[in-house]
C-alpha cells in the first residue's frame, strides 16, 4: 500500500514536484491584497454642534446675567432721592473722591474705629462747589477752609444763637468748623458746614441741626415731606450705612424766601447743608447736595 499525505498549502501558491512546501510564518501580516477597503466613517459633527449650541447659550446667560447685576447695582436715577431724571434741576459737581488718610490712620467706621472718628483734613471732607456757581463772598473761610465759630452762629436767630453759644463756652466738645458758600444760576443760594467734636457722643448731643433749632429768617422747621418721600420703599439708596441723615423745611407760611436744611451724623462729624431760595428750594439740588456730602463722610 502505498503512503499518502494530504498537504495544506496557500491557496494559490503552486508547490513544485517532489518539493516540500515552506512552513507557513504565524507573525506574518495577512496579505489584504484584493479585499475591498470599506470607506472611511464620516466624522460625525453631533458633538461638536452640542458644544457650539452649549457655549452660545452660556454666552447669552452671561450677557443676561450681566445685565441684570448691572440693573441690580445701578438704580434708575427715578430711584435715587433727588437725581430722579436727566433734565430734573440736578446740578454738576466736580469728580469728587475722599482724600488719602494719614500714614496708619483708620478709615471711619472700621472695625478697629467703631466710633466713626474722621482723620482726613476736615477741608478735604468738605463738598466742593458745583460746576457754574459763584462762591458766597460772605462766608469767609481760611486757607484750610476752617471758619469761625461767630460766623458759623451767624446762621442762627439771635436768641438760639445765644444758646449755643453758651453751650459751645460749656464745652461741647466742638474742635472745628469747615464751612463753603455758593449761588447757582437759578437762584439757590448754598452753604454747607462740617463741624468736628471730639467723639461720636458729643456729635449726637449737638443741637444745632434738628428739628429744634431757629436759623436767621427761619424760626420754626418741619420734617421735609419731600425727602420722606423718595426715601418710602428704598433702603439702600442714597443712604449710608453708618450715617444718619434728616431734611428739614421751613414751615408755612415763611417769608420773601424758604430755608431747607439737610443734617448728617457721622461718627464725630455733623454736617449742616443750608439752602435759601426767594421762591421755595428745589427738592433735588437739596438731595443731591445732601446726598454727596453724606458719602464723603461714610
Amino acid at each position: 500500500m502505498t503512503d499518502q499525505s494530504a498537504t495544506a498549502t496557500e491557496p494559490g501558491t503552486a508547490t513544485e514536484p517532489g518539493t516540500a512546501p515552506a512552513p507557513a510564518n504565524p507573525f506574518a501580516a495577512p496579505d489584504l491584497t484584493g479585499i475591498p477597503v470599506p470607506p472611511a466613517a464620516p466624522k460625525d459633527h453631533r458633538a461638536l454642534f452640542a458644544a457650539l449650541r452649549w457655549t452660545a447659550a452660556a454666552l447669552v446667560f452671561a450677557i443676561a446675567a450681566a445685565g441684570t447685576a448691572y440693573a441690580v447695582i445701578t438704580p434708575e436715577r427715578t430711584r435715587i432721592p433727588g437725581l430722579a431724571t436727566e433734565n430734573d434741576g440736578r446740578w454738576t459737581y466736580p469728580v469728587i473722591a475722599k482724600p488719602v488718610l494719614p500714614v496708619g490712620a483708620p478709615l471711619p467706621f472700621a472695625p478697629d474705629n467703631e466710633e466713626g472718628i474722621h482723620y482726613a483734613a476736615l477741608s478735604q471732607l468738605l463738598l466742593p462747589a458745583p460746576q457754574g456757581s459763584r462762591p458766597d463772598e460772605s462766608l469767609k473761610a481760611d486757607k484750610d477752609g476752617m471758619v469761625t465759630r461767630d460766623r458759623f452762629l451767624q446762621e442762627y436767630s439771635e436768641k438760639f444763637r445765644d444758646r449755643l453759644r453758651r453751650g459751645m463756652d460749656e464745652d461741647a466738645g466742638l474742635r472745628q468748623i469747615a464751612g463753603r458758600g455758593w449761588s447757582t444760576p437759578d437762584g439757590t443760594a448754598t452753604r454747607v458746614y462740617l463741624l468736628r467734636f471730639h467723639s461720636s457722643g458729643f456729635a449726637g448731643e449737638f443741637e444745632g441741626c434738628k428739628s429744634g433749632m431757629a436759623l436767621s429768617g427761619a424760626d420754626s422747621f418741619d420734617l421735609d415731606s419731600a425727602w420722606d418721600k423718595a426715601q418710602t420703599g428704598q433702603a439702600t439708596a442714597g443712604r449710608m450705612a453708618h450715617t444718619a441723615v434728616t431734611t428739614y423745611a421751613e414751615e408755612k407760611p415763611y417769608g420773601p424766601e424758604q430755608t431747607k436744611v439737610g443734617c448728617i451724623q457721622a461718627g464725630d462729624l455733623v454736617g449742616m447743608v443750608v439752602q435759601t431760595h426767594r421762591a421755595a428750594v428745589a427738592d433735588v439740588p437739596l438731595h443731591q447736595t445732601v446726598i454727596l456730602q453724606d458719602q464723603l463722610l461714610e
